[in-house]
C-alpha cells in the first residue's frame, strides 16, 4: 500500500467521530495502524479510550462505513488492542486543544 492510500484511509477515518469527545478518532491516537491488500480488504488496527467503552461498537460500525466509501476498499477487518494502552499523549495538538488537555 502506498502512502497516498495510507492518507486517504486516515482522511476518511477522521469523518469517525468519538461520540463522547467530539474528535475524530484519528486525532484522538486512537488509530494505530491502516492497511489494504490486494484484495481491497482494509485493516485497522486501533484502541479505544478504556476497555469498558460502551460506544466501541459504534465506532467499529462508523469505521467501515467510512472506509466503505474508498473506491479501493472492498471490506474492511477492526482489529481492537489494547497494547499499546491509548493515553492523553497520543492525542494530536488539536485534539488537546480542542479538548483542553495539556
Amino acid at each position: 500500500m502506498d502512502q497516498d492510500m495510507k492518507d486517504s484511509m486516515l482522511g476518511a477515518l477522521e469523518n469517525v467521530i468519538d461520540p463522547e469527545l467530539g474528535i475524530d478518532i484519528v486525532n484522538l491516537g486512537l488509530v494505530y495502524d491502516v492497511d489494504l491488500d490486494n484484495e481491497g480488504v482494509a485493516t485497522v488496527t486501533m484502541t479505544l479510550t478504556s476497555m469498558g467503552c460502551p460506544l466501541g461498537p459504534v465506532i467499529v460500525d462508523q469505521v467501515n462505513t467510512a472506509l466503505g466509501e474508498l473506491p479501493e476498499v472492498k471490506s474492511t477487518n477492526v482489529n481492537i488492542v489494547w497494547n499499546p494502552p491509548w493515553s492523553k499523549d497520543k492525542m494530536s495538538r488539536y485534539a488537546k486543544m480542542a479538548l483542553g488537555v495539556r
